[in-house]
């Protein structure tokens, strides 16, 4: 990497620190060069503003960094799909190192502030989701075909079920801690070992 290129990288990593802790919004420009070490010449280089940056975090930081969570269980079936899908939901609350339990998940927390805000925010945010849910729904059909689950299972419905719960789990550990990824493990494999 240039130097141009390890400047744009920390920045976005710091900002995405800052956003992640304290919100898109409640987050400034001024809070950013103050942990980078970096002028506003060189912040405004980058990137032309804020939105630009933050769609950035979104498609630099976040999306590479919870995809491989989100559907590496999938990507490597282990020929039970009820095992797959509940391993991944516990890796993804358990194993994924930069999502800490009393912050939530990045992503989730931007929808919920940004999404309603800004079209652009909103279209990368559904970026990430969409590729989960897709990556869930594929499974299912897979596994429908294999005989693993019957055909009674609307992928769709199934996968939107689960990104769903996620996200009201990670709000759940924001207030309980992670005991709360505890119990709602419990209730999730009853779901999914539930699926016929």
């Amino acid at each position: 990497m240039s130097k141009a290129q390890d400047t744009r990288m920390l920045i976005l990593q710091r900002a995405s620190e800052l956003i992640y802790k304290q919100g898109y919004q409640a987050t400034s420009i001024d809070e950013i060069i103050a942990t980078t070490a970096v002028t506003k010449g060189a912040l405004f280089y980058h990137f032309k503003n804020k939105e630009e940056m933050g769609l950035a975090i979104i498609h630099e930081i976040m999306h590479p960094g919870l995809i491989p969570y989100m559907s590496g269980s999938l990507d490597h079936p282990s020929g039970d799909i009820r095992k797959d899908l509940y391993e991944m939901m516990k890796d993804l609350l358990f194993k994924a190192p930069f999502v800490k339990v009393n912050y939530g998940c990045p992503a989730v927390n931007l929808i919920d502030e940004m999404a309603p805000l800004n079209v652009a925010f909103l279209a990368a945010l559904k970026r990430i989701i969409q590729e989960w849910q897709d990556a869930i729904e594929a499974a299912i059909i897979k596994a429908q075909e294999e005989g693993e689950l019957n055909k009674s299972n609307d992928p769709k419905a199934v996968a939107t079920y689960i990104t769903a719960n996620y996200a009201g789990a990670r709000n759940m550990g924001k207030m309980f801690g992670s005991g709360a990824y505890g119990l709602f493990l419990k209730g999730f494999k009853k779901f999914v070992y539930d699926l016929k």
